[in-house]
């Protein structure tokens, strides 16, 4: 199933978008145990510490886009999402441009209640635009789009972290 915009998309975006359709998976690199980092940022968002998440998620990104064997990302993670007439942002990836590194930035707390958002909800949206990054630098796509393909990489990198085990006493700057 192809999204409504695909229509309203040029002949070479046509393309691009089913090549990206068509990638499903995207599985995590070897050898990296990340279920420690990953209940790090859970721990930190359930305790309201933004420093403490920025740093969870730095760590995580960092060791996935080593793993990927593509260019550094930055990660900001700030308190309150920026909403307007359509609704809040969840989150926002940048591509690098001129030398510098692509940046991702999340938002914690919703814009209406100023609730910490949940942690799946978090992670997926963290993870969302890891795979933005990932369509130009692992996949060499010249845009990239939210296709059925997008969400499935999403979606199966999301669910391996979740899988791996969760110890936070191992966890760089746990307990």
């Amino acid at each position: 199933m192809r999204f409504g915009y695909y229509d309203r998309l040029s002949r070479a975006n046509k393309e691009i978008y089913r090549k990206s359709d068509a990638i499903e998976t995207l599985g995590l690199p070897r050898g990296l145990e990340l279920g420690p980092t990953v209940q790090a940022i859970e721990a930190a968002l359930l305790a309201d510490d933004r420093a403490a998440v920025q740093r969870g998620c730095a760590q995580l990104i960092d060791a996935l886009v080593r793993g990927y064997r593509v260019p550094g990302v930055t990660v900001r993670v700030l308190a309150k999402r920026p909403a307007d007439g359509y609704g809040e942002l969840h989150g926002l990836y940048e591509p690098g441009e001129k030398g510098a590194l692509a940046r991702i930035t999340v938002w914690m707390r919703t814009a209406q209640r100023l609730q910490v958002v949940a942690f799946r909800t978090f992670l997926r949206t963290l993870i969302h635009e890891l795979c933005h990054h990932l369509d130009y630098e692992l996949f060499s796509l010249e845009e990239t789009f939210h296709t059925e393909g997008f969400y499935k990489r999403e979606s199966s990198l999301v669910n391996a972290l979740l899988a791996q085990p969760r110890d936070v006493g191992s966890a760089p700057g746990g307990r």
